[in-house]
C-alpha cells in the first residue's frame, strides 16, 4: 500500500526548537537527480508552496513536492543527533541501495 512519508516526533521537536514556523518556513524534503547513487535528498528550510504535501505536528510543517512524493512513499523523516553530527534523515524503504553519506540512494 502506498502511503505518504511519516514524520517522527523527534523531527517535529527539532523543528519546534529552531522555531521554523514562526519564520513562515517548513522543512522541505525533496528528491533530486545526482549524488553518488543516482538520487539525493535535498533537506532545507523553505516556504511551503501551493502544490506541496504538508505534514503537520507540534505546530510545525514538513513539506514534500509532488515530484518527490513518489520517491518518498512509506518513508520516515527523522532527526538524528549523533557524534558525527545532528541532521534530518530519511529512512526510505524504496531505496535499493544508499551511499555512506546518507543523502544519496538508488531505486
Amino acid at each position: 500500500m502506498k502511503l505518504p512519508p511519516c514524520v517522527t516526533d523527534r523531527a517535529f521537536e527539532r523543528l519546534a526548537e529552531i522555531d521554523a514556523s514562526k519564520q513562515g518556513q517548513a522543512l522541505r524534503v525533496a528528491v533530486e537527480g545526482g549524488g553518488c547513487s543516482g538520487f539525493q535528498y535535498d533537506i532545507a528550510l523553505d516556504e511551503p508552496r501551493e502544490d506541496d504535501l504538508v505534514l503537520c505536528g507540534r505546530g510545525q510543517k514538513v513539506v514534500v513536492d509532488k515530484l518527490s512524493l513518489s520517491f518518498l512513499e512509506n518513508a520516515t523523516i527523522d532527526f538524528s543527533d549523533e557524534l558525527i553530527g545532528a541532521r534530518f534523515i530519511v529512512v526510505n524503504p524504496n531505496a535499493s541501495s544508499s551511499c555512506g553519506c546518507g543523502t544519496s540512494f538508488s531505486m
